[in-house]
């Protein structure tokens, strides 16, 4: 039986891709694995050479693309394996840990999914790895002032060093670790999302059916963050938009007041960086 199914989307990032595959059969070699990689209708077809040059692995090409969250869903599938691993094509492993990691997610009874420490490029620690649902006060601090607290309420969830194991709401999809038992019962991703905030989610509707989220900080991936994104109006429209559905869809009828205030907070959020693109 397959223990584990990394699920990978890739657009026009293939030399990231490669080294992510690399990394892959470095440190899985000791894991029952598959890799499945759908490529979401990239405009370079570089990607296509890696066929051959990893045939153990499974290549899907999508005739459109139709976002993060479709994509993923479209792959998962045809996945075989007893979990996901939901990984971004940015991103490399570091070290031989997913034993590890999984046996510490069969020690749980009502595990829910799992993410670890992330780093860029030069080593400094990605504060996502760790976060919590956002929510009326959280979201302030987020998205307008640098102010870190401390506390297990803070957006970053401060409280937690980084090479921690704890329980926490909210990890990235950058690293996304579920049952597949788990991910078909919730649903899987939900689709209205493009990109962003899909992981939030998930993470929520975890949390919502009972399960419980981690933060397993001994385990560790390179994240090139951002050299993957242009940053320009489709990126914050689809960024801000994301946000949009999420309190749309959780906090409209039952949160009223936290909604119209994250509402004004994201416009007023999103109409700035957009004067910083000019």
């Amino acid at each position: 039986m397959v223990k584990l199914s990394v699920i990978i989307v890739n657009y026009n990032v293939t030399q990231l891709l490669r080294n992510c595959l690399f990394s892959i059969k470095k440190y899985l070699e000791n894991v029952s694995y598959e890799v499945i990689v759908i490529d979401n209708n990239s405009t370079d077809s570089s990607w296509k050479n890696l066929i051959s040059e990893f045939p153990e692995f499974h290549f899907i090409a999508s005739e459109t693309n139709d976002g993060f969250a479709k994509a993923n869903n479209k792959a998962i599938e045809s996945a075989k394996g007893e979990y996901l691993l939901i990984l971004n094509p940015d991103t490399e492993i570091e070290g031989l840990y997913m034993n590890e990691v999984l046996d510490f997610a069969d020690s749980k009874p009502k595990f829910g999914c799992l993410g670890v420490r992330m780093h860029d490029a030069n080593g400094v620690f990605l504060p996502e790895s760790k976060r919590s649902v956002p929510d009326m006060f959280n979201s302030f601090e987020k998205l307008f002032t640098k102010f870190k607290k401390n506390t297990s309420k803070s957006y970053y969830r401060n409280d937690i060093g980084e090479f921690e194991i704890a329980e926490v709401e909210v990890i990235t999809g950058a690293f996304f670790l579920i049952k597949k038992a788990a991910y078909n019962k919730i649903g899987g991703l939900d689709e209205k999302y493009f990109m962003y905030g899909e992981d939030i989610d998930i993470c929520y509707t975890l949390l919502n059916h009972g399960y419980q989220n981690y933060y397993y900080g001994r385990a560790s991936i390179l994240h090139h963050k951002g050299e993957s994104t242009i940053k320009d109006n489709v990126y914050l429209e689809r960024f801000y938009g994301a946000m949009q559905i999420f309190i749309d869809k959780y906090y409209k009828e039952s949160k009223p007041l936290q909604y119209s205030f994250l509402k004004a907070g994201l416009k007023l959020r999103h109409k700035i960086e957009q004067i910083k693109l000019k």
